[in-house]
């Protein structure tokens, strides 16, 4: 029960910084989406988000931040294993599954669903 706690709690808190970010700043959602990923590589490369994602879990892997752990900890592996190659490599293998649901889920919706547009 606890784990379900502090995955709440860490998830909600990066949620609440997003939404802070777009609130109180001119910043878009895809302004926050990009300064969320490229934050969770950073945190990871310093070692800082690693100590995060213990405590959250997937409070902490699921949000945007964890893509970005994800894509670092791929590269950091990759480069471990394959040399400077696997830095690209890497990151790749370990966001595929994650690529790969985005791209078929928003083809599914780009068809199932007529898309408008705002004046």
């Amino acid at each position: 029960m606890g784990s379900y706690i502090s995955a709440f709690i860490v998830g909600g808190i990066i949620c609440v910084i997003g939404q802070l970010l777009m609130d109180g700043t001119k910043l878009t959602p895809a302004h926050v989406l990009v300064l969320f990923v490229t934050s969770g590589v950073i945190l990871t490369a310093l070692g800082i988000y690693e100590p995060v994602v213990k405590i959250g879990g997937a409070g902490a892997t699921i949000p945007l931040p964890g893509f970005g752990y994800s894509l670092a900890k791929g590269a950091i592996e990759g480069v471990k294993k394959d040399g400077l190659l696997g830095a690209f490599i890497g990151g790749v293998q370990a966001t595929s599954g994650g690529i790969t649901a985005a791209v078929v889920f928003g083809y599914l919706m780009a068809i199932l669903f007529n898309a408008k547009t705002k004046p």
